[in-house]
């Protein structure tokens, strides 16, 4: 059985998180969670966060507890968010302003009881 779990409009690149989300993709539940404070981005937190959250949708969906060692994750990825509302300005030469635009992105794990 499967489960999903969504983490939206996160203030993070999708860059960085998709390098974060290719080292843990096909892993068991145990062996990402002991990977992810190994790796140096700010990223892992809001991966972690969606790997537990991942972990617990399917544990509540088959409506028992499963060791984190027999749940792996299937696929995951990260793709843009809307970049429209988060317009930022900088000061410019000369009086003006550069407008810029912060990233979002949107992150999706997919966490399965069956190795494959």
């Amino acid at each position: 059985m499967e489960a999903i779990a969504h983490a939206k409009f996160q203030r993070y690149g999708a860059r960085k998180v998709r390098q974060v989300l290719d080292q843990i993709r096909g892993k068991s539940i145990a062996q990402a969670e002991a990977l992810l404070p190994a790796i140096q981005r700010s990223a892992c937190m809001l991966v972690g966060k969606t790997l537990k959250s991942a972990a617990a949708n399917l544990q509540n969906r088959l409506g028992k507890n499963v060791e984190p060692g027999a749940m792996f994750i299937k696929a995951a990825w990260c793709g843009l968010g809307p970049m429209g509302h988060m317009k930022r300005v900088l000061p410019a030469p000369q009086g003006r302003a550069y407008t810029f635009k912060r990233k979002v992105c949107h992150l999706t794990m997919i966490v399965t009881d069956e190795r494959g």
